[in-house]
């Protein structure tokens, strides 16, 4: 049995506070048996001071200094995974002081902007409500766009035996459109596409929310400024406090 501690916190928000992940992840690892509280093996519930030596896997987990909010504008054949054994992930691309992970993140094959942050609770809270988030793209296709293509992009397309939720859509050229999202998971803008027999050539995220992807180079990140990060936080508050007021079905596409 740990001891007591009346200056403690919860296991799994001393984890997500170092940045190493978020406070789901870390309820993961603590299952797994990868944590350590004083040489014993963490159970879930329980709590840490700042006198406890807390390990995963036998080395410790070290607190970042500050909270960090970055832009980031990804590139192709770069993984939104933090796995140092798997190949061409973000922080070995990155090369970072600072041990940070992807929040809304997007495939392997396509490009554009994403969140990158070593706060585990802001992560968390926008992956719960990833749903009611919207997501700004520029889509090249493999052929001409006709009015067809368009209004069923718009309007659903059927998958999984669901229909798309309908969408902003907005052709930007003979084979090009921007189309804005919240429910974007399981590559769907690809599987719309295709469904509709068309194939997708070039995928660009170029918002989420309200922070633009703008003039930021392939490849680069910028800090989100005050501004943006408070917006962000009044944003999820008021999202979170809807979500907890309301029952919504899962869709599945």
């Amino acid at each position: 049995m740990l001891p007591e501690n009346n200056n403690t916190i919860s296991l799994n928000k001393y984890i997500s506070d170092s940045g190493l992940c978020s406070r789901r992840k870390a309820d993961e690892l603590i299952k797994a048996g990868k944590i350590t509280i004083n040489g014993i093996t963490a159970s879930s519930g329980n709590r840490v001071s700042t006198e406890d030596t807390v390990l995963l896997d036998g080395e410790p987990i070290r607190h970042a200094v500050e909270p960090i909010y970055l832009a980031f504008y990804k590139p192709k054949k770069v993984v939104c995974a933090v796995d140092p054994n798997t190949r061409g992930n973000i922080n070995d691309f990155l090369d970072a002081p600072h041990r940070l992970f992807p929040v809304l993140t997007i495939d392997k094959a396509s490009e554009g902007l994403i969140f990158l942050t070593n706060d585990g609770d802001l992560a968390n809270e926008i992956m719960q409500t990833s749903k009611k988030h919207e997501k700004e793209y520029n889509v090249s296709v493999n052929k001409k766009i006709s009015p067809w293509f368009l209004h069923n992009m718009a309007n659903g397309v059927e998958l999984s035996n669901s229909i798309t939720p309908q969408c902003f859509v907005e052709q930007t050229g003979h084979k090009s459109f921007r189309i804005i999202l919240t429910h974007d998971h399981n590559r769907l803008i690809q599987r719309m596409c295709a469904q509709l027999n068309y194939k997708v050539v070039k995928l660009k995220r170029i918002r989420i929310m309200h922070v633009r992807i703008g003039k930021l180079p392939l490849g680069k990140y910028r800090r989100l400024t005050e501004a943006e990060i408070a917006t962000l936080k009044r944003h999820l508050k008021g999202t979170l406090e809807k979500t907890a007021q309301q029952s919504n079905g899962q869709q599945n596409f």
